[in-house]
């Protein structure tokens, strides 16, 4: 993969971006590649992070009834 300094850029800016990335829990690196890879190739080619997937189902119920029942196993006889 490419590498891309970006020099001189306005510190406004850059506060900005550490901002965004801290909301979206990503490095400003990582938000910078998300920002440049949107804005040139569109929203289909940005993927979500697992975390924000997870963010995006409905909210079902407590977490009890998701609770797994502990499996002692079987007795062996040798």
């Amino acid at each position: 993969m490419a590498q891309l300094i970006v020099r001189r850029i306005e510190e406004k800016v850059v506060k900005k971006l550490k901002q965004q990335a801290g909301a979206h829990g990503v490095s400003m690196e990582e938000e910078h590649r998300r920002i440049l890879r949107q804005s040139l190739l569109g929203k289909a080619s940005v993927r979500l992070s697992l975390k924000d997937y997870l963010l995006q189902f409905p909210d079902v119920g407590s977490d009890h009834l998701f609770e797994r029942q502990r499996d002692l196993g079987r007795e062996v006889n040798l």
